[in-house]
């Protein structure tokens, strides 16, 4: 593959823990390196890049973890029984890791109030969704009886917007309008994380 021409940074993952057998034959100490949140290395292991997905798309993306020693990092477990565990890292344009201290203020979650709406019907939804519907949700918690396949693909920018994330090429930095239904596109979401008033 080419140099890749991105305007978002790289990441690094590190097994940090292998406790059973590992197809990929990953052990502890092995590194990989990401050219993107969207460019694996080769033959990358696909379960991993499920729970994994979430977590570099959030960090391209400027979210903080304020409650690890280094706030621009997260752990991620492997899905298959938990047998292998990876830090994920940004790497700067000199390809160094960046690194923000964990925050001093740090008293325990708090979870951001979002809203998901529907901005675009392209055809007939299972769920008769249509344009204007919205749907209030507080963190990463789950909207019951919202569309399971609708809701996998708006969890990375639920993730993300509930980690300080901003989406530079918005107009509104704090949402994402391009969240799309997997069933042929019928559906597109917007995903908006409601700031607070400061002043209350």
């Amino acid at each position: 593959m080419s140099n890749i021409n991105s305007p978002f940074p790289k990441l690094k993952l590190t097994v940090t823990k292998v406790s059973d057998f590992c197809y990929h034959g990953y052990k502890i100490g092995d590194e990989l390196i990401l050219e993107d949140f969207t460019h694996p290395p080769k033959f990358f292991c696909l379960g991993l890049a499920h729970v994994l997905f979430p977590v570099i798309y959030a960090l391209s993306f400027g979210a903080k973890f304020h409650f690890r020693d280094n706030q621009r990092s997260l752990s991620v477990t492997c899905p298959d029984g938990g047998k292998l565990e990876f830090k994920v890292e940004v790497l700067d344009k000199e390809e160094k890791v960046e690194f923000i201290p964990k925050d001093p203020d740090y008293k325990g979650p708090k979870p951001k109030k979002m809203v998901i709406e529907v901005v675009k019907n392209k055809g007939k939804c299972t769920f008769g969704y249509k344009v204007g519907n919205k749907w209030e949700t507080q963190g990463l918690k789950c909207i019951p009886g919202f569309c399971g396949a609708a809701f996998h693909t708006a969890f990375p920018a639920l993730f993300a917007l509930n980690f300080g994330a901003k989406f530079f090429f918005m107009q509104d930095p704090n949402s994402i309008d391009t969240v799309t239904c997997p069933d042929g596109g019928k559906i597109v979401f917007k995903v908006t994380r409601i700031e607070e008033d400061k002043k209350q």
